[in-house]
Parts: structure tokens; C-alpha cells; sequence
């Protein structure tokens, strides 16, 4: 059955400019905006128009003088702040319409105009921190799209699915300690940025509302179908979320540059389906994607396209044949799983 599936864009992310040889430039999203222009789902997409977030809702996450230091970098050629993190004239706003887009992406589904919703949006986020930006993002647009829901819709329990290859620690630490949302990692380990061991599980209340799942190079599809499966699910459904927000990085692909996992445009097709009968079981098919790494053009277009074809309803993958092999390949993540499990024991029992 085709669903309704929103979709966040703005020619203002093309603005935030980091040069061509940065990994993560315009192109990126210039691939995915084109691709959307020439192919229209069956008529299945709705345009969510993103809005600049408030400074109230900047706080919710981010220091008052990391938001003024943003601020500052308005219209300036250039603004460092790292090694790897570069403003460019209008970086700013772009930064605070990410973060509003994710929001309003979040408020369209929540109200039930709309069953799911990816917005794509640049720059990115999960790496940022309260009080600094870090590996190519600006403000943290998934957690600040968390907090608003928490503050501003009345929900509780959110799950957050990061599929990016790096450890999303800005997000990690924004929710280390709340039991609230359940921040839920698969990310090469060790690796930039050298966060999200398995033993990182939160702290006071939180204990146990941090769940890193770390990975050696090389993992495929059926491992992470089989994560998803085997680990995700049990835990979801004792957390039972309200809605499901997943960073969804494309750097996982096998052609991405950075040569670190091996999953296909179906296995971004796969965890979607998986993410969409885990919101319609337990939080009324609430699901709502934000854009964060994949630095080959023409895979990450490719992937958004297979992962959008799920999102309405008009999947282009075999489940069953999947499944089957999943079953098969279970082996080759099985201690990977169990060693989550037993981290996670004291706090969700057996999984």
C-alpha cells in the first residue's frame, strides 16, 4: 500500500560551503535533490517546508556562547572550528534550518498528517556537541528534534537508530543521562570518534538508554538486518517508543570513500523496512529520517532513492529472500550481538 512519506529539502543547505574537496560539500545533496526532480515516487512525496529553529530551541541542547560563536560566523568568508569542521557566508543559517527542517519534519508526523519523513538537510549533526561543533556538524539537528518533541509535543520515549559509520557521540552525550530516549549506535569502532564501546552505556538514570553496538571493517547487509532483528527489536519493544528519528548515514555503503562496510542500496532499503514494522508496531508507524554522512555522490543518491521507495510503501526488495539469508549469516554477527546483550544485561535482562 503507498504511504504518504514527507520529505524536508531547501536550496539554503546548498549554501553551507565547505569547498570541493571537502567530503562533505553541496554535491551531496545536489545528487539527491536532482534525482528527486526527475523521478516522483508514484506521487507519493509531500514537501515539508523547513523553517529556521528558534534560539529557545537551540538551547534546549547548546550553550548560549557556542550559539553566539555561531552567530558570529554570519557572513564571514570563513569561520574554522576544527580541523574538520568549515563555515562558509550563509553556514549559519543553513545550521539553523537543519535543525528546524528535523523539527518540523518531526511536528508534521506527530500530528498524523503524514505517517513518515526524511529530511535532508545539511550540514549534519550527530557529532555536535553542547558547547563545539565537531566532524563536519554544526548543532546537534537530531537532538534538538528529540528535545523538541520531549519539551514541545508531550512525548517520553524516543528510540534514536544511528546507522552512520561514525559513533554519533554528541548525540550519546546530550542523552547520557535520560532515560527518555534510547540512543541505539551501529558504527565502526575503533574509529573517529573513538567513542561508543560497547561498555559506554549511560550514566544514572540513563543507565542502560545507551546502546553501542561496535564494529570491525567489512560488515554487509545481512549483519545489519540481523542486528536490527536480533537486538533492536526485543529492546524497542520493552522501551516502547512514541516515534522512531534515525540518523541516517550513507557512509556504510560500499562505495563510499571512506572503504569501511560493505552494505548495498538494499541494505539501506532492509533496515528501513525493518525500521517501518518496528514503528508500526509499537509507536503507530511514527518514523522520521535526518541525513547524516555518505560522501559518494552517486551511492548516497542511490541509497536515498531505495530508502525512499520503502518509506511509500513501493519496496523494491524481496523480504523473504533477505530473511532467508539473514537466517544464514547470523554467525557472523552473533558475538558482536552477544557481547551488546551481556553489556546490557543488568539494565534489559536477557534479550
Amino acid at each position: 500500500m503507498r504511504v504518504r512519506t514527507g520529505i524536508v529539502k531547501h536550496p539554503l543547505y546548498l549554501e553551507h560551503k565547505t569547498g570541493v574537496m571537502h567530503p562533505e560539500n553541496p554535491y551531496r545533496l545536489e545528487s539527491i535533490y536532482t534525482m528527486l526532480e526527475g523521478r516522483d515516487f508514484g506521487g507519493a512525496l509531500t514537501d515539508i517546508q523547513p523553517r529556521f529553529a528558534t534560539l529557545t530551541e537551540l538551547l534546549l541542547v547548546h550553550d548560549p556562547l557556542y550559539v553566539d560563536r555561531v552567530l558570529d560566523s554570519a557572513e564571514k568568508p570563513q569561520v574554522r572550528f576544527d580541523p574538520d569542521t568549515v563555515t562558509s557566508p550563509k553556514t549559519y543559517k543553513a545550521a539553523w534550518m537543519a535543525a528546524g527542517g528535523v523539527m518540523e519534519a518531526i511536528r508534521v508526523v506527530l500530528a498524523g498528517d503524514l505517517q513518515n519523513a526524511f529530511a535532508l538537510i545539511r550540514p549534519p549533526g550527530h557529532h555536535a556537541l553542547r558547547d563545539r561543533a565537531m566532524g563536519f556538524c554544526i548543532f546537534n539537528n537530531l537532538a534538538i528534534g528529540a528535545k523538541y518533541a520531549l519539551a514541545s509535543q508531550g512525548l517520553k520515549r524516543i528510540l534514536i537508530v544511528d546507522w552512520d559509520l561514525h559513533h554519533g557521540n554528541g548525540i550519546q552525550d546530550i542523552f547520557y543521562k535520560d532515560p527518555q530516549v534510547l540512543y541505539v549506535s551501529l558504527h565502526r569502532h575503533p574509529y573517529f570518534p573513538w567513542t561508543g564501546g560497547a561498555e559506554e552505556v549511560g550514566e544514572g538514570e540513563g543507565k542502560g538508554f545507551t546502546i553501542n553496538v561496535p564494529l570491525e571493517m567489512g560488515h554487509s547487509d545481512p549483519d545489519y538486518g540481523n542486528i536490527f532483528r536480533h537486538l533492536l527489536f526485543p529492546v524497542a519493544r520493552r522501551f516502547k517508543p512514541e516515534i522512531i528519528l534515525v540518523a541516517a548515514g550513507f557512509d556504510i555503503h560500499h562505495s563510499d570513500p571512506l572503504r569501511s562496510m560493505n552494505v548495498t542500496e538494499s541494505g539501506f532499503a532492509r533496515m528501513t523496512q525493518l525500521l517501518m514494522e518496528m514503528a508500526a508496531e509499537m509507536c503507530g508507524k511514527r518514523l522520521v529520517l535526518a541525513l547524516e554522512g555518505g560522501y559518494n555522490p552517486e551511492a548516497l543518491r542511490n541509497s536515498v532513492a531505495m530508502v525512499i521507495w520503502e518509506l511509500t510503501g513501493q519496496s523494491m526488495i524481496n523480504r523473504e529472500e533477505i530473511r532467508q539469508v539473514e537466517d544464514a549469516q547470523l554467525g557472523n554477527i552473533a558475538k558482536v550481538i552477544e557481547k551488546v546483550r551481556e553489556a546490557q544485561r543488568p539494565y534489559w535482562g536477557d534479550l
